[in-house]
């Protein structure tokens, strides 16, 4: 399921953005594993969305008095794929603890329903669904965006829609007839008991009010 989005370049400030904006959406709920691939500025936006600024009491000793940090709660599990390559081909893939420790990860991957290793491919399994939706995704093609702020909501459009709107065939379950029952992310997630049009998505309030 897609739970935040930003569209742009992978540089820091879209990385602290989209962590900002999943921690919010999700209430400050800390997950039980957090992963992602090598890119530097994944840990400092973790550090700043789930952390709290800790000053140490003066010590009474000369000198300067230690200044302000960032904890994180002792709960707060992430962790990286390490991709070895020779000849530009992944020869071995490793996993390095950024936050927490290997026993949590560990515990983490036993109870987990989809995994039992560290590893990204869910969201680049998505990138390919993304392209097959929109196709200004598409590689070699005339239908590229030219317009940035169109390509944006497009981006959008895509990438939400596919939460209500898509049903997943590794989603579905069996009814009590023996049945199989289609189910989008959001079904998955108990959003909503029943796959979305896309006309219903589209006319859906974004603001509910009383």
């Amino acid at each position: 399921m897609i739970v935040s989005l930003v569209v742009g370049k992978r540089t820091s400030e879209s990385v602290s953005a989209v962590v900002r904006d999943f921690h919010q959406r999700t209430g400050g709920r800390v997950l039980r594993l957090i992963t992602s691939d090598e890119l530097p500025a994944y840990p400092e936006a973790i550090r700043a969305a789930y952390g709290t600024t800790v000053t140490p009491p003066p010590t009474g000793r000369p000198g300067r008095p230690p200044g302000p940090r960032t904890v994180l709660p002792p709960e707060v599990t992430y962790a990286t794929v390490h991709k070895v390559r020779e000849n530009g081909r992944v020869v071995q893939v490793d996993t390095r603890v950024v936050f927490g420790t290997m026993l949590a990860v560990a515990l983490a991957l036993a109870v987990s329903t989809v995994s039992r290793v560290v590893n990204t491919c869910f969201v680049e399994r998505h990138n390919g669904t993304d392209r097959n939706r929109c196709s200004r995704k598409v590689r070699k093609t005339y239908a590229f965006s030219k317009d940035w702020e169109t390509h944006r909501a497009a981006t959008m459009l895509s990438h939400y829609s596919y939460n209500f709107c898509w049903p997943v065939r590794t989603l579905r379950v069996r009814d009590a007839d023996g049945r199989w029952q289609k189910r989008t992310p959001a079904m998955a997630a108990g959003l909503t008991d029943h796959v979305w049009s896309v006309s219903e998505w589209m006319t859906y309030p974004a603001v509910q009010r009383k």
